[in-house]
Order: structure tokens, then C-alpha cells, then sequence
């Protein structure tokens, strides 16, 4: 027995498609992503709620201090100092923040444009305040430089990696504990600066060409 149709030939019966179903298909990637932001936007409130009077300070002045990717510059020029590996670390690492930088705020927050969150609304602590920016907010520009930063320099010096690293999860957790990015911004500036550390490599290796140092055993051996 088939179902009763209605006069275009639709079925209208219990196995038919439910009322409105094609409606909610096309407004389907919108509901997502307004899903995800109420996600950021309550992840961020939680931060902003959560006191943390002994961390306040010093995340404050971690964020104040990557202004500019200051850190990372700071970390470059002394390696710079060291031997042909570290001198490559370095330069790895500040063309990753440069790529990073300029990707971050040249392109992404251009293309998005982004608001900042509302700091005093969700109520974030005075003590936790550094300046707000009045660029946009996504991507993290400050997670994004110092992401590429521990990862362009981590592969070449990995003993470098995990410090490096958890100094630039430092950084981008400030971001929000201090209220001037969405946990999604900091996101966003981890995959960018993933990406533009590997960038940054692609060009040292190529620049050195196929008559840069072996890396292997044979190295320097005569035939």
C-alpha cells in the first residue's frame, strides 16, 4: 500500500519528508557555526568567571610581553649566536613569525572581521586587563607568531620543542584570560601558525638547496 500523495505528487504520509526538513538542510552549515560561537562565547565567560588572582599577574604580563612577538625575536636572536644549526633555527623561526604576522593581520582578520568580545560585560577581573586591541579579533595574531615560532624552531632544534611549546600555549591561553580573544581566535591562530612554520621551513630548505649540509652518517665523506 503506498501513501497518500497531495496534488504535486508529494508524499504526505509518515515516511514522507518531514515539514520545513529541506529548510533546516539549507540552514543547516548556519546553525553550526551559531552553535560553535555560543560554545566560544561560554568557554570564554567560564575563563572570565573562573578567579585566578595568583595567575592574573603574571598571564597579564606574559600577554603584554608577546606584544609584537617580542618573546619569540628575543629567543631568535640568541640562537642566532650559536652554531650553523641554531643560526638555522632562528631564521626558521622568524620567517614563521613573519609569515604568521602578516597571514594573521594583513589576511585573516581583513577577511573576517570579527568584534571583540565585551570585556567588561563578561565581567573580566581589572587585574587580568591589558589593552584592548582595535583590530579585529580573529585569528590570534599573538598565537599564531608564537605557534609558528616553537614549531618552525622545534623541528629544527627539538630539543627546543616541548619549551618552546608550552611557552606559546602560555601565550595564547593569556590571550583569553586577559579577555581580548575568544577561545576560537586562539584556535584559529594555532592552525595559522602551524601552517606558517611549515611555510617558513619550505623556504629555508629551499634556499639551502641540494648542496646544503648532508644530514646523514655519510656526510662529509670523500667518495
Amino acid at each position: 500500500m503506498t501513501e497518500p500523495t497531495n496534488a504535486d505528487g508529494d508524499t504526505t504520509g509518515p515516511l514522507g519528508p518531514a515539514p520545513g526538513s529541506a529548510h533546516h538542510r539549507r540552514r543547516g552549515p548556519a546553525a553550526v557555526l551559531g552553535d560553535l560561537r555560543a560554545v566560544d562565547g561560554a568557554l570564554y565567560a567560564a575563563v572570565a568567571a573562573t578567579p585566578t588572582p595568583t595567575l592574573d599577574r603574571a598571564l597579564r604580563r606574559l600577554s603584554h610581553a608577546a606584544d609584537h612577538s617580542k618573546i619569540s625575536l628575543a629567543i631568535a636572536a640568541s640562537l642566532a649566536l650559536g652554531g650553523p644549526r641554531s643560526r638555522r633555527a632562528a631564521l626558521a623561526g622568524a620567517g614563521a613569525v613573519a609569515v604568521a604576522s602578516a597571514s594573521a593581520n594583513l589576511l585573516g582578520k581583513r577577511l573576517v572581521r570579527r568584534a571583540r568580545p565585551d570585556r567588561e560585560a563578561a565581567r573580566v577581573t581589572v587585574d587580568r586587563h591589558v589593552p584592548m586591541p582595535t583590530s579585529a579579533s580573529f585569528p590570534s595574531g599573538h598565537t599564531a607568531s608564537a605557534v609558528a615560532f616553537a614549531v618552525a624552531v622545534g623541528v629544527v632544534l627539538p630539543g627546543a620543542a616541548v619549551p618552546l611549546g608550552a611557552l606559546a600555549s602560555a601565550v595564547a591561553y593569556s590571550r583569553v584570560h586577559t579577555g581580548v580573544h575568544y577561545p576560537g581566535d586562539v584556535a584559529a591562530g594555532a592552525v595559522l601558525g602551524i601552517a606558517s612554520a611549515a611555510t617558513a621551513l619550505a623556504a629555508v630548505a629551499a634556499a639551502r638547496g641540494p648542496h646544503g649540509p648532508a644530514a646523514g652518517p655519510a656526510a662529509g665523506r670523500r667518495p
